[in-house]
């Protein structure tokens, strides 16, 4: 009956006709970025579930209103940040909890993507108009929503407290709408305010440190960094590796050399030992994948969306909804981990001043249990 009727909610403002009519039980919210935050709002008002793309608002006082009823209407919000379900980043997940790296240190995240082409040829430009009047890390959660679970942030162990921003010049757009546009085209009459490059450094309550980069702009190869950083090992991404006092490859183990993921001999005669390359990668995998990616992870192939990991999301926010249970991601981090945006943007603005995390928990952090290794 429902799909019959979706017609009928089509329109700027047909969601809200939907949340008066069909009574749902929960609303993905994947729409542009301006709308994410009043219709997690409005969903929940309505009795309704929020799942919301990437991010969950814009500005401090949005991820205050979204908490704010989440709290009062005691609805979920989550914020889908799909890389948390990526095979790897369930992996380094597993591996941090059980201790194989020691005490965290520091963290590295980016989502550096060469998105000119797709942008500059949409055929709407919703997107282009931030990156023309903001200057900041506009789209931080790729990559730092994996690390903040590894760290345990806004859950016991510890939570940000501040950050600095810088950002490069703002070129490439500009430069690519050039080349690709005639003189009178709109992309060519507009300026481009937001950075190429962003670089943001995070300082923890706990006194760690996290990376945090972004670059839609440059002609560089994909990158998450996805590196997590402890006083025995560290676990990084893009290419994958492993190495540390307990997880490298013993002399024994047929990896060949280091680039195709074994051993190499420094000028000192030492060991450098690390798991890298594809024939390491299967041993990593055999070794310590999520046991989450051993239930899902044949299905989520087949089923496809971003490599699986989208798959493996719907499939974890059902069964919490179905079994009652939390989500993987509550609406504080949600909220934290957004707030990254409109706090750089804030600091490049004052010529990289350090700026305050909100504490979106109002001190509850502490007593917010770790994420479980859900089976």
């Amino acid at each position: 009956e429902l799909s019959g009727a979706l017609h009928l909610f089509s329109g700027p403002q047909g969601y809200e006709r939907m949340l008066e009519e069909a009574h749902l039980d929960a609303v993905l919210i994947c729409t542009t970025w301006a709308t994410h935050a009043s219709m997690a709002v409005a969903a929940m008002e309505h009795g309704a579930h929020a799942l919301v793309e990437v991010p969950l608002g814009l500005t401090l006082q949005e991820l205050w209103q979204v908490v704010d009823t989440a709290e009062r209407t005691q609805r979920h919000c989550m914020m889908m940040e799909n890389c948390c379900y990526g095979r790897d980043e369930l992996m380094f997940l597993n591996m941090v909890r059980q201790g194989f790296i020691g005490d965290l240190l520091h963290g590295e995240a980016a989502y550096i993507h060469d998105l000119r082409e797709r942008h500059l040829n949409a055929e709407t430009d919703w997107h282009l108009a931030h990156l023309a009047t903001r200057n900041g890390n506009l789209y931080p959660t790729h990559g730092l929503g994996p690390v903040a679970q590894y760290m345990n942030i806004a859950r016991t162990d510890d939570t940000f407290d501040r950050i600095v921003s810088f950002g490069s010049p703002a070129l490439g757009r500009a430069k690519f709408a050039k080349e690709n546009f005639p003189a009178d085209h709109k992309w060519n009459q507009m300026e481009f305010k937001c950075a190429d490059m962003s670089s943001s450094l995070i300082k923890t309550k706990a006194g760690r440190t996290i990376l945090v980069q972004w670059d839609e702009t440059s002609p560089r190869p994909y990158d998450r960094k996805n590196l997590i950083q402890g006083t025995e090992g560290t676990l990084a991404g893009y290419p994958t590796r492993i190495a540390g006092e307990k997880i490298s490859p013993k002399p024994e183990e047929d990896l060949t050399h280091a680039h195709a993921g074994g051993a190499e001999i420094d000028d000192m005669g030492g060991y450098h030992r690390w798991f890298q390359g594809r024939q390491a990668e299967k041993v990593m995998h055999d070794k310590w994948d999520h046991p989450l990616y051993k239930r899902l992870g044949e299905a989520a192939k087949r089923q496809g969306g971003h490599g699986g990991m989208d798959y493996i999301m719907l499939c974890r926010m059902i069964e919490c909804l179905h079994n009652g249970e939390p989500m993987d991601q509550n609406v504080y981090e949600g909220a934290l981990w957004s707030a990254v945006a409109p706090l750089s943007e804030k600091s490049v603005n004052e010529g990289g001043a350090p700026q305050v995390f909100p504490d979106f928990t109002r001190g509850d952090w502490k007593k917010t249990a770790p994420l479980p290794i859900v089976k």
